[in-house]
């Protein structure tokens, strides 16, 4: 396994030819850090899922490089998809769509549709497009940790997670920290009305502004569709994630920073507001585990804009413990 900082442009070469020979390339977004393979490659996508130990039945979010490539993926695009291609992408925002034949059943969980994203991250999107130069389509790209735990935001955090399962050829490649810090909102397109499976920084505000329409179905679990992030344990540490419960001395500590510190316990992060919340919230869980902290409690945002794609996190993370 390699490490990449900062890489050139022959080394984002490198990468592509490495995706297309089958390797697994560790890759940065603007929203946290992706394990990437050949979206049209059934070996190299089975090597995701056994890294991540991820089931088998759970679809992948496949990235393009250009609004331009979308139906090579997908059919049957309603209009208010490509309305909101076309208002946010490249970004934070996953749609799943009616699938054509390139998205086979092990991308697609099996289902009739497919999640394409366009993301934003520089290094990614000149990947991406080196990758289809070499006659790539498409990249599959969950979020680089093993299945349910904590989404990496930077090149560290990925290693510590699934160094110790990546071979000689795969790579990581060191992008910064992902600057969003969630991961990205995902509407499911493939009916003739939209839902919001997954909330994120394209916000549901956002989204109704642009179509001038009330979404009546707000991150649903009663869709038919399986979708990342839908489980009800999710992007959770080895700590105890207790929401708007009792600190004690020795806890974890996280909330604004306008919100003082129980005597005696761990401040984990003080962010000054919600962009900066959902920047630093996978850091600070993964700071519990790193010092040992057996709870973690936390008060979360108002749950409103990027504050509902925060607390839909940390309810997960909590498994569903709140006070």
């Amino acid at each position: 396994m390699k490490i990449v900082s900062d890489p050139t442009l022959d080394q984002i070469k490198n990468a592509a030819q490495a995706l297309k020979a089958g390797h697994l390339v560790a890759l940065p977004t603007e929203t946290v850090y992706g394990l990437g393979a050949d979206a049209n490659n059934e070996k190299a996508v089975a090597r995701i899922y056994e890294v991540k130990g991820r089931p088998k039945d759970h679809p992948l979010i496949v990235h393009i490089s250009s609004i331009e490539l979308l139906d090579k993926w997908a059919r049957d695009m309603p209009h208010f998809a490509i309305k909101l291609a076309r208002a946010f992408w490249p970004g934070p925002m996953t749609l799943v769509l009616k699938r054509k034949d390139l998205a086979k059943d092990f991308i697609t969980g099996g289902q009739e549709s497919v999640a394409i994203r366009v993301p934003s991250h520089t290094l990614t999107s000149q990947l991406l497009k080196e990758f289809e130069s070499i006659g790539g389509n498409g990249v599959a790209a969950p979020s680089a940790n093993r299945f349910g735990k904590v989404s990496p935001t930077n090149s560290q955090a990925v290693e510590e997670e699934i160094g110790k399962f990546l071979l000689e050829n795969d790579q990581i490649l060191n992008g910064g920290q992902s600057q969003i810090g969630i991961e990205s909102t995902i509407i499911d397109c493939s009916g003739d009305n939209l839902a919001v499976l997954r909330p994120g920084s394209v916000t549901i505000d956002m989204i109704e502004n642009l179509l001038g329409m009330k979404i009546s179905e707000h991150f649903s679990l009663n869709r038919n569709v399986k979708v990342p992030g839908s489980f009800k344990v999710h992007y959770a540490p080895k700590a105890h994630v207790v929401l708007n419960g009792v600190t004690r001395p020795g806890d974890g500590f996280i909330a604004l920073e306008e919100i003082p510190t129980t005597i005696g316990a761990i401040r984990l992060a003080s962010p000054k507001d919600d962009l900066e919340f959902a920047q630093v919230l996978y850091s600070a869980l993964r700071l519990a585990d790193s010092k040992g902290i057996k709870t973690v409690n936390v008060i979360p945002p108002k749950a409103q804009g990027l504050g509902l794609a925060i607390n839909n996190r940390l309810l997960k993370a909590s498994k569903g413990e709140q006070i």
